[in-house]
């Protein structure tokens, strides 16, 4: 129940700005509200919804990334455009079109894993608008139960990537208990 009076509450409140401290942890909490939501969907049978929460929140986990990275991305961008385009766009907005460059850049940087769950996330995003496809023309699952078992799967690899950032970031009881509230939800205990 505290998660859902949580997740009603944070999803309500703006978010701090990229250059505030508390981004991060704000992206972070994000995510997991929106992951616990997704599995909430799933339990409910709401396959497609649970689909587009998974991929907000894989989307919000980036942002993090992204904010908690952006100086290493800074320094290994190619060309000053692109260290203004990271700072500008790509950190306070992180566009769906770019998530597949970003999580390579990610990936340059040290966060290995990240590519492939990020297209597990755009698989995802398609399913939620295009539902099963047996042709697999405008979504790459063809039942509801592929797409089920890759939402369970992106939120796993989630939970481990945010469980890794706990010394890195502002942790916060708050992303204390979301977190602890996920992993009992994919019964992986608290």
């Amino acid at each position: 129940m505290y998660l859902f009076v949580v997740s009603a509450e944070f999803l309500e409140r703006p978010l701090p700005r990229p250059t505030e401290e508390g981004y991060v942890a704000a992206r972070l909490l994000e995510a997991l509200v929106e992951a616990k939501l997704a599995l909430d969907f799933l339990q409910r049978g709401l396959v497609r919804n649970a689909a587009g929460k998974a991929f907000q929140a894989w989307r919000a986990y980036m942002a993090a990334l992204m904010r908690l990275e952006l100086e290493r991305l800074k320094a290994a961008a190619k060309s000053e455009e692109e260290r203004r385009w990271l700072e500008s766009t790509a950190v306070p907005r992180l566009p769906t079109t770019k998530m597949k460059r970003l999580s390579q850049m990610l990936e340059e940087v040290g966060h290995a894993g990240v590519s492939p769950y990020t297209a597990v996330a755009l698989d995802l995003h398609d399913y939620q608008y295009h539902g099963p496809d047996p042709d697999g023309a405008l979504s790459k699952y063809t039942s509801r139960e592929e797409a089920a078992r890759d939402v369970v799967l992106l939120i796993s690899e989630l939970a481990k990537g945010v469980e890794g950032l706990r010394t890195r970031v502002g942790w916060t009881s708050e992303l204390g208990e979301a977190l602890a509230g996920l992993r009992r939800a994919l019964g992986f205990g608290g």
